[in-house]
């Protein structure tokens, strides 16, 4: 599979795109992604490449958000 690199102007549009795959894996696997990757942590899950992809997505997911929030309290 080939993978596609995607550039974005801003963090807060990487986190929008980040956040709707996340919704789609939620919607598929019927898991909140916070759930899904406490127990993939755990090793309580395969590494089956939706849930290696997913968990990658999540870990996007947070350090983004880690991101926007630390300029936001820099702005305040």
């Amino acid at each position: 599979m080939r993978k596609q690199i995607i550039q974005y102007t801003s963090s807060l549009d990487a986190l929008v795109a980040v956040a709707k795959r996340l919704s789609l894996y939620e919607n598929q696997q019927k898991m909140a992604s916070e759930e899904f990757f406490n127990q993939y942590n755990r090793g309580l899950l395969s590494d089956d490449i939706l849930f290696i992809e997913w968990a990658n997505d999540y870990r996007h997911y947070l350090a983004l958000h880690q991101e926007i929030a630390q300029k936001l309290n820099h702005a305040a």
